[in-house]
């Protein structure tokens, strides 16, 4: 199944904002937060404060449990998230993108959106059952969450740092 940009990018950010909690913890700063705002291109209010950022923090878990979920699990936490948070599917198109489906105002607080926006992207995973896309990291050292939207299913680490630290180690095992 192919994946509209909307839904890889907010299965992405949710991924990179699940793993962010893991050690080393790499959204602590206001700075963290507004660099990730950017990089994944979010619209809306951008954020400002230690609020903001306290408020994103405070849905790491929440993210990486809807992302990890089996069906049955995953189809009830993004009921529950769309009920809590009032939301309205609408068409939009914006930026680069063409018209693709919003279901928050994007006046709404940061975290608010990522979890609508992660929501939403979960419903087409869901429908074509293919929550196989989302797993947990390779890397024996590792319980980040992947996200493999790529056509043959081939990628198997969080980050290019989990998938180098484990060809070194197999490369230190075959020479050895």
């Amino acid at each position: 199944m192919a994946f509209t940009p909307d839904v890889a990018d907010a299965l992405g950010a949710a991924a990179e904002l699940a793993n962010s909690a893991d050690e080393p913890d790499t959204l602590e700063a206001v700075e963290d937060l507004t660099e990730f705002f950017d990089r994944w291109e979010y619209t809306g209010a951008r954020p400002r404060s230690r609020d903001d950022l306290e408020a994103v923090r405070g849905i790491r878990a929440r993210l990486r449990e809807l992302l990890t979920a089996d069906r049955a699990a995953a189809v009830d936490l993004v009921n529950a998230v769309l009920a809590e948070q009032q939301a309205v599917p609408r068409l939009v198109r914006h930026d680069h993108l063409d018209w693709h489906v919003h279901a928050i105002a994007d006046d709404r607080p940061l975290h608010e959106r990522i979890l609508v926006e992660t929501a939403m992207a979960m419903i087409d995973l869901i429908r074509a059952d293919d929550l196989g896309r989302i797993g947990r990291c390779a890397a024996s050292d590792c319980d980040g969450v992947v996200v493999d939207l790529s056509r043959n299913r081939s990628r198997k680490f969080c980050s290019t740092t989990c998938g180098n630290r484990e060809a070194q180690a197999a490369y230190r095992a075959r020479q050895g």
